[in-house]
């Protein structure tokens, strides 16, 4: 297969580029604005590799992508390019509602065109696979910690037909790109899949989010914000493990369906960062905790309380399941950035510097 990638540069779409080229004999288009969160050093190991093309094209520039369509004839669309930061979308929305709707629309429609051309036989291979998020749905019932527990197994999780209800300028702008993907099958046919996952965490993270922020400000003896007090709660999926289950997807899933990607792992934010902390405790000892670092500063703006994804459509038509624990999957983070400290201060350079947005 040709598979067309957008986004193919930032965390999950190089993972995705790294799965295909390293794990497969198929070959990928990468299409990918490299805005402040795209990074080819991200793609290093496959950069060189006969099957892997670089296009540097936005989304949203319609004859690039119809020259893209025309020259490479990709069977396949997996569509991730996309603003993604809940604290950016607050500060400037715009950017959002530009790359993640009017770009998913301008791809939509430039595989649209190259699609109606195809014969009969490639028309019905043919497949655009859309990646979106759990936040379009809302957020779900909070327990109290003391309790969280003993009722884990019995509170209501995301499933593919739960309803939308976004909370943020980020999750209503990847709401209304799942919207007009399934427009788009709806009325011209043309064969799309949803995938909505939950948080991903994992190497090559743009330390804007919580993980790596934590990581580096931690080696740096900065303060480790907590939003609110910490309890926000989260479906936490290694994101290899979400790169495996996106190529399952768009290799055996079912036209018009839609597939939860989640990791069977609900944790509150502040877990997470203790987490973090007891792990550099053992890695890169210091004369006192980490965790005395941690800080609680004024919560996020509309900020949901728990996600949590059902994935067991997932587990029973296409035979995925995650790989890593949390455990495990964590600590391979932490030492990929222990280890990769030129990767760090290059994706920041002049771009940004783990300061606070969208207060």
């Amino acid at each position: 297969m040709k598979i067309l990638v957008t986004g193919g540069a930032g965390f999950i779409g190089s993972a995705v580029v790294r799965h295909i080229i390293c794990n497969t004999q198929d070959s990928v288009i990468n299409v990918d604005k490299l805005t402040y969160a795209g990074n080819l050093e991200s793609l290093t190991s496959v950069a060189n590799n006969a099957r892997y093309t670089f296009e540097k094209v936005d989304i949203c520039d319609r004859a690039e992508l119809d020259r893209i369509f025309v020259l490479y004839q990709p069977d396949a669309v997996m569509h991730l390019a996309a603003e993604s930061h809940v604290d950016r979308s607050i500060t400037g929305p715009s950017d959002f509602i530009q790359t993640n709707i009017f770009g998913t629309y301008t791809i939509l429609e430039a595989a649209r065109n190259y699609w109606v051309q195809l014969d009969a036989e490639h028309q019905t291979a043919f497949r655009f696979h859309h990646i979106s998020t759990d936040e379009v749905y809302g957020d779900l019932q909070h327990p109290d910690e003391q309790v969280r527990q003993a009722i884990h197994q019995k509170l209501p999780l995301f499933s593919e037909s739960t309803s939308y209800a976004p909370s943020s300028p980020y999750s209503a702008s990847k709401a209304s790109s799942d919207h007009l993907v399934r427009a788009w099958l709806r009325t011209y046919g043309l064969p799309t899949i949803v995938t909505n996952c939950s948080n991903n965490y994992g190497p090559y993270h743009f330390p804007e989010k919580l993980i790596p922020l934590v990581i580096l400000n931690a080696l740096e003896g900065k303060p480790l914000p907590i939003y609110g007090n910490g309890d926000q709660i989260r479906d936490w999926l290694y994101v290899e493990d979400h790169a495996r289950a996106l190529f399952k997807v768009v290799t055996e899933g079912k036209v018009g369906e839609t597939y939860n990607i989640g990791g069977h792992n609900e944790k509150q934010n502040l877990e997470v960062v203790q987490t973090i902390c007891s792990i550099l405790d053992t890695l890169v000892p210091k004369a006192t905790p980490y965790a005395d670092q941690i800080t609680y500063v004024t919560d996020r703006p509309g900020h949901d309380r728990r996600y949590a994804i059902d994935a067991s459509k997932m587990s029973k038509e296409l035979s995925w399941q995650p790989e890593e624990t949390f455990e495990t999957g964590l600590r391979k983070t932490v030492e990929w950035y222990l280890a990769n400290p030129k990767w760090c201060r290059n994706v920041q350079d002049g771009t940004y510097q783990r300061e606070r947005l969208g207060i």
